[in-house]
């Protein structure tokens, strides 16, 4: 067994807080070996003045890290599911998944701000934005980019009355008592993957390490959400969506299908087998492809 283990990072604190959960459980559950951590900026972290789709996708902030991995400057890189593409290089897979933190969405008002009709909301995310206006009607829709601290400070600055971000980077950082709302995710489906973190690594890498941290719930809603995104072909700034949420021996999965060709979209969700979830994904994508009930 390897007396050092190298831990992956995006260099943002949010990023750094999380992969920190990994180098953590390692160092607790095996004293004997040293754990370090290796942070860097990705390409998606240094190109802010553009949105995702008109620079490349969610890969740009795996690219760096993947190249660490490939030369073994890092053993395992940290993620959050829903920041990575829906395809894995088969030589570095997602070794384990975390417990699910928060999956929802909130909404961050700008203090003096209150719940009305024409918010100005700040967001990136098409799934977020055509969901948010179904929600709010009159509101106006801004992108932002940049990490959660650049945001909550471009919102305290009154560029917007409110940001949609993920709850569970606002909890992670200690922020939750910002959280003005919450939205259900029957209001607002999340990104498939959403609160959940992914531990990258080789092949070889030994599993063995991530007992205890991996989480089997997580895993399984992950399998039926990134297969219900994959069958649809979302990419990176697809606002396809899922979540699922696995009960005893079975699974509920909802999703939301987006026709590109005039903007339309559909929610639907589906039961089964938590041991065909990769099934129930793919399943449910074709339904509302089609258009038929789900």
């Amino acid at each position: 067994m390897s007396t050092r283990i190298v831990v992956g990072s995006r260099e943002s604190r949010l990023a750094v807080a999380q992969s920190m959960t990994v180098v953590d459980f390692i160092q607790s559950t095996h004293p004997e070996i040293r754990v370090e951590l290796l942070t860097m900026k990705t390409t998606g972290d240094k190109i802010l003045d553009r949105t995702l789709d008109k620079v490349g996708g969610k890969g740009l902030f795996v690219k760096e890290l993947d190249i660490a991995l490939r030369e073994r400057r890092a053993d395992v890189t940290v993620h959050s599911l829903k920041d990575m593409p829906m395809e894995v290089p088969k030589d570095l897979p997602i070794l384990c998944c975390s417990r699910r933190e928060d999956p929802r969405d909130a909404l961050v008002l700008r203090a003096g701000v209150g719940m009305k009709p024409n918010l100005v909301i700040g967001t990136s995310s098409l799934r977020r934005a055509i969901q948010l206006k179904a929600l709010f009607p009159d509101c106006e829709i801004r992108p932002v980019r940049g990490n959660l601290q650049t945001r909550l400070r471009k919102l305290d600055e009154g560029r917007f009355d409110a940001l949609a971000l993920a709850a569970a980077g606002l909890k992670r950082m200690g922020l939750e008592g910002r959280i003005s709302r919450y939205f259900g995710v029957d209001e607002i489906i999340p990104a498939a993957g959403q609160g959940i973190l992914a531990v990258q690594g080789r092949a070889d890498f030994d599993r063995t390490l991530l007992e205890g941290y991996a989480d089997a719930e997580a895993w399984c809603a992950a399998t039926a959400e990134r297969a219900f995104v994959r069958q649809l072909d979302g990419g990176c700034t697809s606002p396809v969506c899922a979540h699922a949420v696995p009960n005893g021996d079975g699974i509920r999965l909802e999703g939301l299908y987006y026709e590109e060709s005039d903007g339309s979209w559909r929610k639907g969700s589906i039961e089964g087998p938590r041991d065909e979830a990769e099934q129930l994904g793919m399943r449910l994508a074709q339904t509302l492809r089609d258009g038929r009930e789900a």
